[in-house]
């Protein structure tokens, strides 16, 4: 079942969705040569303490994980599509990417959002990468409008991805999100009939994340049992934001 949300509902997610932003702003500020991904890690769960937010990430677990989730933050480097775990040892070198994800309830609502960024000077083709799967998501964002489909959001990310070279990963989704961090329906980022094709709804919100490789779309799940990576090791980008259907719009929650 596909939760409607009243807009006092909506107006306690865009709460949370504007603290994550305002982390995801500060993390990626800090991002430089010589940083670690802990750094980023430790900067992020005093800022959600500070807020009183409860980390939406830590110690979640699914129902296909071996094991809990274990930091605020996952910071996935180059060739790590999603899922990648914060490490003292993980030193961010020039022309590296990372992926900063992550997802906080304040009042039992949640916000969940991403963004990759470059890491001093990046090749062309990599910077083509970000820009495209950026784009991507504001192109999905548009379409969620009141009578549209769920295709219609997943096409808006495939046409431009695949247009410009790239290809999308197919094993990992964006979801629903409301009460809890993964809700109904699962949002895929390429048209997959086999997918359920709700009719979009006021009230409904969905975290919208295209990951986008510069390679090959094959991925495959690292020792840790979390971390995904693309199999031809080249660079993936992920980027988020949860969107909610209203009669004026698109309202991205995770954005002033």
């Amino acid at each position: 079942m596909i939760a409607r949300r009243s807009q006092s509902e909506l107006e306690k997610m865009r709460t949370s969705g504007l603290l994550v932003y305002e982390i995801l702003q500060k993390l990626a500020a800090m991002v430089e040569v010589g940083i670690t991904t802990n750094d980023l890690e430790v900067a992020a769960e005093k800022m959600m303490a500070d807020a009183g937010a409860k980390p939406a990430f830590k110690g979640y677990r699914p129902q296909s994980a071996a094991v809990a989730y274990p930091f605020v933050l996952c910071t996935s480097v180059n060739d790590e599509i999603v899922h990648g775990m914060p490490s003292k040892a993980r030193t961010l070198k020039s022309g590296d990417i990372v992926s900063i994800d992550t997802g906080l309830s304040i009042g039992g609502y949640y916000g969940d959002s991403a963004v990759t960024v470059p890491v001093g000077e990046v090749n062309e083709s990599v910077k083509r990468l970000l820009q495209v799967t950026k784009e991507s998501l504001e192109l999905a964002i548009e379409q969620m409008r009141p009578g549209n489909r769920l295709s219609d959001v997943s096409k808006a990310v495939q046409s431009h991805v695949e247009a410009a070279g790239f290809s999308i990963v197919k094993e990992m989704v964006g979801h629903g999100i409301g009460t809890k961090l993964h809700e109904e329906p699962q949002v895929p980022n390429y048209v997959d009939r086999r997918h359920d094709n709700p009719r979009l709804k006021e009230g409904m919100v969905l975290a919208i994340e295209p990951m986008v490789n510069l390679g090959k779309a094959d991925m495959k799940i690292k020792s840790d049992k979390w971390t995904a990576v693309t199999k031809d090791g080249a660079p993936s980008a992920h980027f988020e934001h949860v969107v909610a259907v209203t009669a004026n719009g698109p309202w991205v929650l995770t954005r002033p």
